[in-house]
Parts: structure tokens; sequence; C-alpha cells
């Protein structure tokens, strides 16, 4: 009997503990590339980050380059490229106040908040986000 147990709950803990296979196979257009860029908040081209709401297209980082976004409590950067598509020159996000659609034919639209999925909520991948840390002026996007 202890010996069943001690198998079951073995068992148990290994299932447990198993890979986590939430990670859906259509979420691999993007690939993983080293990102580390600096955006100085005093500069003109990064000057609207300083208000919330506001989202600026960083370009030749990333995928498709990095939207980075103030979202009132802090920033949050994601990589410009649609997860749920390969990537062509349609898959590139255009940003829309609070939302970044893709350029393709079905107009994949996502938060630039949380990156999800706004227009379709069968997508099964949402955007590809980056650690962004403010330190003094300067905002380090990291990966």
């Amino acid at each position: 009997m202890k010996k069943g147990l001690l198998i079951a709950l073995i068992c148990l803990l290994f299932y447990a503990c198993s890979r986590n296979n939430n990670n859906n196979s259509n979420c691999n257009f993007l690939i993983n590339v080293g990102v580390n860029v600096s955006l100085n908040l005093n500069l003109p081209q990064y000057s609207q980050l300083n208000f919330v709401s506001n989202s600026v297209f960083v370009p030749n980082h990333g995928n498709k380059g990095i939207i980075v976004t103030n979202t009132g409590t802090g920033f949050v950067a994601y990589d410009a490229g649609d997860p749920n598509h390969s990537q062509n020159s349609c898959s590139v996000l255009s940003i829309n106040g609070i939302e970044g659609t893709c350029g393709c034919m079905d107009e994949n639209k996502y938060s630039l908040f949380t990156g999800q999925p706004l227009n379709n909520p069968n997508l099964p991948c949402g955007l590809k986000s980056y650690r962004a840390v403010l330190n003094g002026s300067n905002l380090n996007i990291t990966n």
C-alpha cells in the first residue's frame, strides 16, 4: 500500500513539474534576437514617451523593430513583427493610438499596453515582449 502511494505521489510530482506545453507551435514566426538598446527620452525622436499612452517605433532592433509605450505606470516594449504571420513586408505593426495593427490583409490588432490580440481572440500568439527599465532619462530595452 505504501509503495503504491509513493509511486503515485512521484508520478504526480513528475507530471506537475513536466515541461510547460502551453507554448503554441504556431508562435514560432519571430526569432530570438539579442536586443540591447538605450533610448534617451530627452531626444526629440523619443520625447513622446514622456506622456502617458504614447508609443514610439524604434527601427533596426528585434525582428521588425520595437514599439515602446508609456503605460502611465511604466514602459512596455514589444517586437513590431506580427507573431501570427510569417515575417514578410506586410507583417510589420503600425501604431494606431494604443493599438498596433498588422499591415497584412487580416489586419491583426494588438494592445500596445498588454500585447494581447484585440480583434481576433482566437489568435494563438500575443506580441513578443522585451524588458524596459527606466534609468534616469534613459530607457533601457533588453531581452
